[in-house]
C-alpha cells in the first residue's frame, strides 16, 4: 500500500513501488493522503472524484508511455467556473499536462459514448487528439499483448453504476488481466457508485458467467469501481491466478451512503438519476421481449409490449428510433405497460422483480416472453425464470437470494475503502 502525506503544503511522494507482478501475489496499492491540499476545493460540495486529485497520480505518470481506458464520463471537473462545459476530458487534460498518452481503449458505447447498447465499437482515430482508438467491444474485449506493446502504465477511468450486467466491470477485469500478463502496472481512478448503498439480487452462478457477469457476485454489489478492482485482484478472479500491479486513487469526502447525481450520462440509455436507480430492476427486461423504454426519452423508467393485456394498463407508448436505440424493441408499435416516472426514488433501495412478475402475468404470449439464454445471462441463474413461471411471490424470490448475499457481504467487507 502506498501513502502520500502533506509536508510544507507540498505533497511529497514517500513510497511508490510500481512493480510488475506476473504470477507473484502482491497487495494492491491505494494512494491516500492525510490532508486535502489547497488546490482540492470540492467542485461538488461533498465529493471529489479521483480524476480531480491530480496531485496524487500525476507523479506516477511522468516519463511513462500511457494507455487510457476511458469513455465520455472520464472527466476532470472544473472548479469555480461559470463555463457551460464544466469539465475537461481526462485524456485532453493529460495531454495538456505533457503526459505521454499513446492510445485509448474504448469500452461498450465507445470513447465518446454514442454507440448503441450491444453495437460493435470500431477501432479508429480520435479526431480531437489524433490518438489511436482501440475497441474493447468488438472482435476482442480484452487488450491483446501486441496492443500493449511499448506501454508502461494503463489508467482506467470509467463511471460505473454498480449493476453486474453493466459491462464496464467486465472490461475492468479483462484489462487487469491483460496488464498482469504483460507485467504492466495499472491505475484505477475511483468514482462514486450511485447504487453503492445496498447489496441485492440473484448471485451469478459460475456456469452462467459471461461478459454480462464474469464473477460470482450479486446483481447489485455495493462497491465503487476501485473497491471492486481490489476484490478482483485479491480474490484471484484473474486467469491463471495472476495479480495485477494495481494502484487505486480514492475519492475524497465519500461514503457509500452519500447521494451522488451523475452530471454525464454513463451510457446512452441511462439519462437521469431515476433511470440509474431503476436499472437494476428493469434491466431484467433486456433478457425478455418486453421494451424497457428504449426508443423513448424515458429509458428504464417504463416498460411495455404490444402483447401485454391492454385492459390491465392505463399507459401506452410507441418506441421510435432515437439516440442510443436505432432499432428498439417493438419499434413503431403501441406498447401497453407501466410508467414509473413518478415513483418515489427514496424507496428504490433494492432489486425488485415486481414489474417482471407483473409483465409476465399480463402477457398474452408467455411462451415467447423470455429470451432464455439472454435472460439467464442477465439474471445469472436459471432459477429466476423458473420462479416467475411457476408463480413464486416476490417475497419468496427475494428470500432465496439472501444466503448468497450474506456470504458475499462478508467477502466484500475486506475490500471497502469507504464507510
Amino acid at each position: 500500500m502506498v501513502f502520500l502525506s502533506n509536508l510544507k503544503n507540498t505533497v511529497l511522494l514517500l513510497v511508490l513501488v510500481l512493480t510488475s507482478c506476473g504470477n507473484k501475489v502482491q497487495s494492491p496499492k491505494k494512494v491516500t493522503e492525510t490532508n486535502v491540499t489547497k488546490d482540492e476545493t470540492a467542485i461538488v460540495p461533498k465529493i471529489i472524484v479521483a480524476a480531480n486529485r491530480t496531485n496524487l497520480y500525476l507523479p506516477l505518470l511522468k516519463n511513462k508511455k500511457i494507455a487510457v481506458v476511458a469513455n465520455q464520463t472520464s472527466v476532470i471537473f472544473k472548479e469555480n467556473t461559470t463555463d457551460k462545459i464544466a469539465h475537461t476530458h481526462l485524456v485532453d487534460s493529460l495531454i495538456s499536462l505533457q503526459i505521454n498518452v499513446k492510445k485509448v481503449f474504448a469500452p461498450e458505447h465507445g470513447f465518446r459514448g454514442t454507440v448503441d447498447a450491444g453495437e460493435t465499437v470500431k477501432d479508429g482515430i480520435d479526431t480531437k487528439t489524433g490518438l489511436p482508438l482501440i475497441s474493447l467491444y468488438g472482435k476482442n474485449k480484452k487488450p491483446s499483448g501486441e496492443q500493449l506493446n511499448n506501454i508502461d502504465l494503463v489508467v482506467f477511468d470509467i463511471q460505473d453504476v454498480g449493476v453486474r450486467f453493466y459491462t464496464y466491470i467486465a472490461t475492468l477485469q479483462l484489462v487487469m488481466e491483460a496488464c498482469a500478463e504483460k507485467n504492466i502496472p495499472m491505475i484505477v481512478l475511483d468514482r462514486p457508485n450511485p447504487n453503492a448503498h445496498y447489496v441485492d439480487g440473484p448471485t451469478m452462478e459460475t456456469k452462467h458467467t459471461s461478459f454480462l457477469g464474469m464473477t460470482t457476485i450479486p446483481l447489485v454489489y455495493g462497491m465503487t469501481i476501485g473497491e471492486y478492482a481490489t476484490m478482483i485482484n485479491e480474490e484471484n478472479w484473474l486467469a491463471n491466478n495472476l495479480k495485477a500491479s494495481l494502484t487505486v486513487i480514492p475519492l475524497k469526502n465519500y461514503t457509500h451512503e452519500t447521494p451522488y447525481s451523475l452530471s454525464i450520462r454513463p451510457s446512452p440509455n441511462l439519462p437521469n438519476d431515476l433511470a440509474i436507480k431503476l436499472y437494476p430492476s428493469l434491466g431484467f427486461f433486456e433478457g425478455t421481449t418486453i421494451n424497457a423504454g428504449r426508443g423513448t426519452e424515458f429509458q428504464f423508467q417504463r416498460y411495455g409490449a404490444p402483447f401485454l393485456d391492454a385492459n390491465s394498463y392505463d399507459f401506452e407508448y410507441t418506441p421510435k428510433p432515437n439516440f442510443g436505440s436505432k432499432n428498439p424493441k417493438h419499434k413503431g408499435k403501441i406498447c401497453y405497460g407501466k410508467d414509473l416516472t413518478n415513483i418515489n426514488q427514496r424507496k428504490l433501495n433494492g432489486v425488485s422483480v415486481h414489474w417482471l412478475i407483473d409483465a409476465y402475468k399480463n402477457s398474452n404470449n408467455k411462451e415467447k416472453f423470455f429470451n432464455k439464454n439472454s435472460f439467464t445471462k442477465h439474471a445469472g441463474t436459471e432459477k429466476l425464470q423458473q420462479q416467475i413461471e411457476t408463480g413464486i411471490s416476490f417475497n419468496k424470490i427475494q428470500k432465496s437470494w439472501q444466503k448468497d448475499i450474506e456470504a458475499f457481504k462478508t467477502t466484500r467487507a475486506k475490500y471497502l475503502i469507504y464507510d
